[in-house]
């Protein structure tokens, strides 16, 4: 099985969509908060600025995930010298086969080529299965926040509490 990170390009964008489509899709099913939609020019800018990544695995997309280098309002005054990952999505047919630890072997080799010191990411603070997922991929928790401006985040950061979680490179 060959497993490749790749940028994605414009014409992925209505892939993506599905992909979180179906994301929203299981997370109604197996939790009781799901992400409420991304505009489209979010997705745009982060395909132009290199920020929008897909995992292909034998060139089929599997997997999709956002970057960003800054996280002000999640991270506060820790938000520095760190790549974050967001909205990691896997299609059902490759689910189990751990691709938040391909994301972190990449993103470890990003962070250490851009001089980082952090890789982070968060998710909601009530989600005992996630939590356990990502410390056992090797994220350490840092703590909760309760979001209070949220203005430029996606809709479902309003009103949430948040774990953080880091692993420093």
């Amino acid at each position: 099985m060959q497993i490749q990170v790749a940028n994605s390009q414009p014409s992925d964008l209505d892939m993506i969509f599905k992909f979180y489509d179906m994301a929203v899709a299981h997370q109604k099913k197996v939790f009781n908060k799901h992400w409420q939609g991304f505009s489209k020019k979010l997705v745009e800018t982060e395909i132009a600025e290199n920020r929008q990544y897909k995992i292909l695995v034998n060139d089929e997309v599997a997997c999709v995930f956002a970057v960003t280098f800054n996280d002000q309002l999640i991270w506060g005054d820790r938000d520095h010298d760190a790549i974050y990952i967001h909205r990691i999505v896997t299609h059902p047919d490759f689910r189990g086969l751990s691709f938040v630890k391909e994301i972190i072997k990449w993103a470890s080799a990003f962070a250490s080529e851009n001089d980082l010191k952090y890789i982070r990411m968060d998710t909601w603070a009530d989600n005992e299965k996630l939590l356990e997922y990502y410390t056992g991929c090797g994220f350490d928790y840092v703590g909760v926040v309760t979001m209070e401006k949220t203005d430029g985040l996606p809709k479902h950061y309003e009103g949430i509490s948040l774990s953080l979680f880091e692993i420093k490179i």
